[in-house]
């Protein structure tokens, strides 16, 4: 799959990353998990993105989306779909255990950054609200997962950030926050690792393309990123 430095897949997921969802995933929480993290990255929801990400045919998400309103876990306002309360509660605790997970598989498990997304996937159904818990006092309550996204809950991240896609020669960043969108990219996540551009890493600005694309300067290295794959991450001022 074309890492998102040039585009992202048709549906956003890799087919790793799509058969991993339909195994692990029970349907609800399939799709109230990502139309928390579509919030989450600023993306419009609506039943195509819904199809796009999750990679199910369009009568398939409709009537999903559907049958999620009746119970009482939707609204929808024109193509507009939000969480309800309830829904949002059920969401918010599968995203929390599944960065709680990503970050024990990392911080303590010693699994490579890039890797923790599809694997918390497997963990996250199974961990129960006690394990939850010992998680929270293991890791010391983190803010965030390996990957910048807060873990809903925890005490919120106070770091001033923009898209690295604003930035501009001669600027100095630290990358912070790597969206979904690119969480589930596994080409683009393992580009980044090779490359040592992960959460952390400070980088100098070298050149803009007129296209948007970035030149970095990591330690040693020179790392271009597209304009896309730069528009989901996030960086401060170093």
């Amino acid at each position: 799959m074309t890492p998102l430095r040039g585009r992202l897949g048709s549906d956003g997921y890799p087919g790793t990353m799509r058969a991993m969802r339909e195994q692990f995933h029970p349907p609800v929480e399939e799709y109230l998990t990502t139309i928390y993290e579509l919030s989450e990255d600023g993306i419009n929801v609506i039943q195509a993105r819904l199809a796009e990400r999750l990679g199910h045919t369009p009568p398939a998400v409709s009537e999903m989306v559907t049958r999620l309103k009746t119970n009482g876990y939707l609204t929808i306002s024109g193509r507009a779909i939000s969480l309800t309360e309830k829904g949002r509660e059920l969401a918010e605790g599968v995203v929390r255990k599944h960065r709680l997970a990503e970050r024990l598989l990392t911080d303590v498990i010693g699994l490579p950054w890039h890797l923790a997304h599809l694997e918390a996937g497997r963990w996250e159904h199974v961990i129960s609200d006690e394990v939850e818990q010992r998680l929270r006092i293991l890791l010391d309550d983190p803010s965030t997962c390996p990957h910048g996204n807060p873990i809903p809950g925890s005490k919120p991240s106070l770091v001033q950030m923009v898209a690295l896609s604003d930035a501009e020669p001669g600027d100095n960043v630290r990358l912070e926050r790597v969206t979904e969108s690119v969480e589930i990219d596994d080409a683009s996540m393992a580009y980044l690792h090779e490359h040592n551009f992960i959460t952390g890493s400070v980088a100098k600005v070298t050149a803009k393309a007129p296209d948007g694309s970035l030149s970095l300067r990591v330690g040693r290295e020179t790392v271009v990123v597209g304009g896309l794959l730069g528009s989901n991450l996030y960086v401060s001022h170093a």
